[in-house]
């Protein structure tokens, strides 16, 4: 696994260079502006980019602005970006452009190695990973006649694991139940959502982007 790094914090970004080596993954180039990152991403072609929201020169959205332009750039290229806090806007923009080797994780989940390790390779293989406390944050926010109301507490809590980027199995898992019983209830939240059956759309997708417009 290639990957390059855009993080204007030095500590952190030299933080994470050295805990990606030790685990054998291949750090090609580190970057603390948006233009250097996406020169390393021409010059590099990596297969992941970990990218940060807000870097110079105004501290706002110039990494996503940058992740959205390397991977028009790079097509297929896997992004993980990180954000001291959760930003709603910005977590719903970078998923809207499709959710396939997408990743949105807070600072802070990086010294949890075990997570922040499995949600990288997550995005890598091309699924999605979404930190749990903005899924839970934007949940919080939902109105009270939002369309989720419908759900049962226990679709939403498979819902909820679905847009940190789990799949079946391992929701099973987290909940204890049989995978048929997740199964069962991704049905009805399909049902409930109005989602049905189209080759055109990925309901899994669709359900998630929902939820976490909300």
């Amino acid at each position: 696994m290639r990957i390059v790094i855009a993080e204007d914090d030095a500590l952190l970004r030299e933080g994470l260079a050295l805990l990606l080596r030790a685990e054998g993954i291949d750090v090609v180039a580190t970057a603390d502006q948006p233009a250097a990152f996406l020169d390393a991403v021409d010059e590099h072609k990596p297969d992941v980019a970990i990218v940060d929201v807000r870097m110079p020169p105004t501290h706002t959205d110039e990494g996503i602005v940058a992740a959205v332009e390397a991977r028009r750039r790079l097509p297929g290229l896997a992004v993980l970006v990180l954000s001291a806090y959760v930003e709603q806007a910005f977590a719903t923009d970078l998923l809207a452009g499709g959710a396939a080797g997408l990743g949105y994780l807070l600072k802070e989940r990086v010294g949890r190695v075990e997570e922040f390790l499995d949600a990288l390779h997550r995005v890598a293989g091309g699924g999605t990973a979404v930190d749990p406390e903005v899924v839970g944050l934007l949940l919080a926010r939902s109105r009270p006649d939002d369309a989720l109301e419908r759900l049962s507490p226990r679709e939403r809590d498979v819902l909820a694991l679905m847009a940190e980027g789990l799949g079946n199995g391992a929701i099973a898992e987290r909940l204890v139940v049989t995978e048929g019983a997740v199964h069962k209830h991704i049905r009805s939240i399909f049902a409930k959502l109005d989602l049905a059956p189209d080759d055109r759309a990925d309901r899994r997708v669709t359900a998630v982007l929902r939820y976490l417009r909300k």
